[in-house]
């Protein structure tokens, strides 16, 4: 019974996956009459054909790729700095920064929309690569995990380092962040999934569609930028397309993850 249960609510879960896929293969009629129809007929990569001929979508993917690793790259060693300074550190106020960082957490984004964008506007920045990365290249979540990672390491690692000469900076790089692996790995999975779908952002900070990221250039596809029709499967395959990358990266990172984490059960 209990796997009876797992396959119904997997099937509910994956369903709609299948539908994309299927409707991004099919052609605009067959979408239009069977659009929950798991097979195409006939077949056609037509739509494929119109994303990338007929729409902006090598610029939007060129975009989210150099935003989403520069910040991803940017969250990993930022918020391990900060995640170690908070859980090693002594110093005054340690504290209430911390107690800032979990409030920033429970803030709702659509609040920061408008001091976001005077903020942008003032510094000069608005409508730039630098306005859709430097607000994004950190954040509190990174941080809160980070610290709650490196306060499990043993102090008894670190004192050793310490006794052999190593400083502070080199303690943390060369001894703890190599034993964060686990951390790391969720770190990188949070942050790509989260820069590469970052949606919100990209209103307040650019306007010039050459400067539109997947997400911000699928939205403006799907609100009727190539005129009238459903066109669904033009606008599925665009989908998907913008889907495979952060498959791809949560599958190869999982991997690693679970055998870190199983690793870690079995020497605890």
């Amino acid at each position: 019974m209990r796997r009876l249960i797992l396959i119904v609510f997997s099937v509910v879960f994956i369903y709609p996956f299948v539908i994309q896929i299927a409707n991004s293969f099919k052609t605009d009629p067959d979408a239009a009459a069977n659009p929950l129809s798991p097979i195409p007929h006939p077949a056609t990569l037509a739509a494929f054909e119109r994303v990338f001929g007929g729409t902006d979508m090598p610029i939007w993917l060129g975009n989210s790729l150099l935003v989403t690793v520069v910040v991803t790259l940017g969250r990993v060693l930022l918020d391990s700095m900060a995640g170690y300074a908070l859980a090693r550190l002594r110093f005054r106020g340690r504290s209430g920064l911390f107690a800032a960082v979990i409030a920033v957490m429970a803030v709702p984004g659509v609040v920061l929309f408008i001091p976001k964008f005077l903020v942008l506007n003032q510094l000069g920045m608005y409508d730039s690569y630098l306005a859709l990365i430097l607000p994004l290249v950190a954040d509190a979540t990174g941080v809160f995990i980070m610290k709650q990672f490196f306060e499990s390491v043993p102090r008894s690692v670190e004192e050793a380092a310490r006794i052999d000469g190593a400083g502070t900076f080199r303690v943390f790089w060369s001894v703890v962040l190599p034993m964060s692996r686990p951390a790391l790995i969720t770190l990188t999975i949070l942050s790509f999934q989260g820069s590469w779908n970052e949606f919100p952002h990209t209103l307040v900070a650019v306007q010039d569609p050459a400067l539109f990221t997947l997400p911000r250039g699928l939205a403006d596809l799907v609100s009727g930028s190539l005129g009238g029709g459903t066109q669904f499967p033009l606008k599925l395959g665009a989908a998907l397309l913008a889907t495979i990358p952060v498959a791809v990266i949560f599958v190869i990172f999982q991997r690693y993850f679970i055998r870190d984490a199983n690793e870690g059960a079995e020497k605890g």
